[in-house]
């Protein structure tokens, strides 16, 4: 990782912990009295060089089934803000591959050479893949290419498009983006 894009990352971290920090106080009220504890959901998914991180989420669900909180936060992306955590202690990057599960990555397919160039760069927050990619063969197609072009413009242009997913909705906003 680029040192520009490490203090990009954390001064974006730090902003969004700032600017969303009410907001996630809000959300995570919300958990409780709807649904109780955890407030968070962990897993463990794979990073850069297919090491083994635990990624932090808001919880949507209970017993298999999406809450009625959980239904609002993954229509609107606000079960990833807790992410921003994984961002500062240098697990993920704002920008990248979408990290996946270890079970996953063998389901799709993504352990061999034709998945190398994904796990060169860090995992991000939002990436090519997750918000253009409507399979695991064309987003692995995707991060590739973002593996390739990867910049700063780049990043924030992807920054940008993701709040536009996040605004109108995965299905609404990939209409709106990329006319499909």
């Amino acid at each position: 990782m680029t040192a520009w894009k490490r203090v990009f990352d954390i001064c974006g971290a730090l902003g969004g912990l700032l600017f969303f920090g009410p907001l996630m106080a809000c959300v995570a009220l919300a958990i409780l009295i709807d649904d109780g504890r955890p407030v968070f959901f962990r897993q463990a998914r794979l990073g850069r060089g297919r090491r083994l991180f635990e990624i932090v989420k808001f919880r949507s669900m209970r017993d298999g089934r999406i809450t009625r909180v959980g239904w609002l936060l993954r229509a609107t992306g606000l079960d990833e803000l807790p992410q921003f955590l994984n961002i500062l202690r240098g697990e993920l990057s704002a920008v990248g591959p979408r990290p996946i599960t270890e079970d996953d990555a063998v389901r799709y397919g993504w352990l061999g050479p034709s998945a190398a160039a994904r796990w060169r760069v860090q995992p991000g927050l939002t990436g090519l893949g997750q918000l253009a990619g409507r399979s695991p063969r064309e987003s692995l197609g995707l991060d590739r290419c973002y593996a390739r072009r990867r910049s700063l413009a780049f990043d924030c242009r992807l920054i940008a498009m993701s709040f536009v997913v996040n605004a109108l909705g995965k299905t609404r906003a990939r209409r709106v983006l990329f006319g499909r």
